[in-house]
């Protein structure tokens, strides 16, 4: 159950990610940027449409719903927040992004809001790069294309993602 969760978190934060690298998000951009086959893409983004995350054109454009946006932000803070978090104690930044990906899955909201709130106030920190880049990525989620306005990020659970 939660594999499944973690795998729609993943492919709506990509599908975020992706939108502001490039004009559209096709199923193939995904597939690229993940290493995944097409048609396993295709089956995951069927699984989207159906729980109404993602929308897709005629022509094969994918966009988050109002919805799927605010997972893929909550997703994406995390995973930056916590990346910062384990490289500041020394993990290594491929050990840590790959760490951090694991562990945005399962956090509750008060545990993630907690850790965001203590690494904040560690001395410095809202002078130091980490920061400085951690506004850029809320700067980043404010100006994905089709976002609602919204005050703050989503610190809430996704509802259940798994195939009914």
């Amino acid at each position: 159950m939660m594999h499944s969760n973690e795998s729609a978190e993943n492919y709506l934060e990509t599908i975020l990610i992706l939108s502001q690298k490039l004009p559209v998000v096709r199923s193939v951009d995904i597939a690229n940027e993940l290493g995944y086959k097409k048609s396993s893409i295709s089956i995951a983004m069927k699984n989207l449409r159906e729980k109404n995350l993602i929308t897709v054109t005629s022509a094969g454009f994918i966009y988050l719903t109002e919805e799927g946006q605010q997972i893929a932000e909550m997703i994406y803070e995390r995973h930056q927040l916590l990346s910062e978090c384990l490289m500041k104690l020394g993990v290594n930044p491929q050990t840590a992004a790959a760490d951090a990906c694991r562990i945005e899955h399962v956090l509750i909201p008060e545990t993630f809001e907690k850790i965001k709130e203590h690494y904040l106030k560690q001395p410095g920190i809202k002078d130091s790069a980490e920061y400085q880049k951690l506004q850029t990525i809320q700067n980043f989620v404010q100006t994905v294309p089709g976002r609602q306005d919204r005050d703050t990020l989503p610190g809430g659970r996704a509802k259940d993602l798994t195939p009914t």
